[in-house]
């Protein structure tokens, strides 16, 4: 029988789903040729965790607005692959920040949805790559353990999982 106060176990599962929510906005920005400068699972009074990203890029992006929404909607994708749910309300920063940039491309509202629609499916498909879920998973127990980690850390546990997986 598990002795573990109710609490506790809630505890636990929040910090499992911030660090794989975490680790997929860092999994999709190094993926996408974005630096990161630290991730982290300590919460303060507006997140319960954060993906800092380096100023400029590891590489030209062809669509530098795709590339920003693909990161903000990493973090809730990887956390309902771990979760088998999206938790849209845990969101809702990013999701306000991807509706803020989708509506600067789409014309009107049902153009947002189906572009936003089509970014997750995007999200989902790189993170179904079994070297981007390893990464992802390496970085949600190295965030776990630590509860911060610099971004050179979390693009070395990037490459060792592609490493990993060849």
């Amino acid at each position: 029988m598990d002795e573990t106060p109710p609490a506790a176990n809630e505890a636990t599962a929040t910090n499992l789903a911030t660090a794989y929510h975490e680790a997929g906005h860092a999994v999709i920005a190094l993926a996408l040729g974005r630096n990161v400068q630290r991730v982290s699972i300590l919460p303060n009074q507006l997140r319960l965790g954060q993906c800092e990203l380096k100023k400029g890029r590891a590489k030209p992006a062809h669509d530098p607005l795709e590339v920003e929404v693909l990161i903000l909607l990493g973090g809730v994708a990887a956390e309902a692959v771990y979760t088998g749910e999206y938790a849209w309300g845990g969101a809702q920063q990013d999701l306000r920040a991807v509706r803020a940039m989708t509506m600067q491309r789409a014309g009107n509202q049902k153009q947002v949805e189906r572009l936003e629609r089509r970014l997750l499916d995007k999200v989902e498909y790189l993170l179904a790559d079994p070297a981007t879920w390893r990464a992802t998973e390496l970085i949600a127990a190295e965030l776990l353990r630590c509860t911060t980690i610099s971004g050179r850390a979390a693009k070395h546990l990037f490459e060792q999982a592609a490493a990993q997986v060849e």
